[in-house]
């Protein structure tokens, strides 16, 4: 448990110095690097990294931003959506209750994130933890392998909206597109994606309202509330056909079938 405490610290802090770096004024020498403080030193092995104040300055600013970035570069917000939409469809109120449903969406955001997870802790956070790389390279190398996650979930038309809206023409390749471009792109192809699996997850319990409240309307019950009925039959029809592990499961196929 205190690896993965530690994994996703340094996920969070090197998610933050991919975004710092993504921006070119940034990082030009000569602004904000010109502070005692906030310096760049030599590597004896060549080049420069940024100094331990501006490391540790950069970790503590970003613990209050990053925990929400790192939600929304995951695929904590289908999950999530798609989950809330179910309960609205049962019509069971506030059951199963938020830290329930939150904390579900977590754990399979953790499933379906291993591989990334995994990636990312080869590629970036072991060879900075060995002091083979700086903490900027370990910053790009996970901006990358987030990125390449991304990517493979958002639709084409929503790249080329953000793109246009930054003012930039169409990249020739996903490598080519900005991690501030890929971020929004992505979370606008989640939110399509979670609303359409939503929609049919509501299908079914919608047609049983229609027919439970027909069926009172007939019997002439018109003080009877339809929820009295519909709700134990939806609930006896969603456990009968197993559904959360029919929910669960297809949602972690359609990572891997892609946006």
């Amino acid at each position: 448990m205190k690896k993965m405490y530690t994994l996703g610290f340094g996920l969070i802090a090197s998610i933050a110095l991919a975004l710092f770096l993504s921006q070119p004024s940034m990082a030009a020498e000569g602004s904000l690097f010109d502070l005692p403080i906030l310096k760049l030193e030599n590597l004896p092995a060549g080049g420069q990294s940024l100094s331990l104040s501006l490391q540790t300055l950069i970790l503590m600013s970003a613990l209050t931003i990053l925990p929400s970035m790192l939600l929304v570069t995951t695929s904590f917000t289908r999950i999530i959506i798609t989950l809330s939409i179910l309960r609205q469809a049962m019509g069971t109120q506030q059951t199963p209750p938020n830290q329930v449903l939150v904390g579900l969406a977590l754990f399979m955001t953790l499933f379906v994130m291993t591989p990334t997870i995994r990636e990312v802790n080869d590629a970036a956070f072991a060879p900075y933890s060995a002091g083979q790389i700086s903490i900027e390279q370990a910053g790009i190398r996970t901006g990358g392998i987030m990125k390449q996650f991304m990517m493979r979930q958002t639709r084409q038309a929503d790249i080329l909206m953000v793109a246009e809206l930054r003012g930039d023409k169409a990249y020739e390749s996903p490598a080519d597109v900005p991690f501030l471009v890929a971020v929004p792109a992505f979370l606008i192809s989640e939110l399509r994606t979670a609303f359409t699996i939503g929609f049919l997850l509501y299908l079914p319990f919608l047609v049983i309202d229609i027919v439970v409240a027909s069926i009172l309307m007939s019997l002439g019950m018109m003080m009877l509330s339809p929820m009295m009925i519909s709700l134990p039959m939806k609930l006896l029809m969603f456990v009968i056909v197993d559904g959360w592990s029919l929910t669960l499961s297809s949602l972690v196929e359609s990572f891997t079938r892609g946006g």
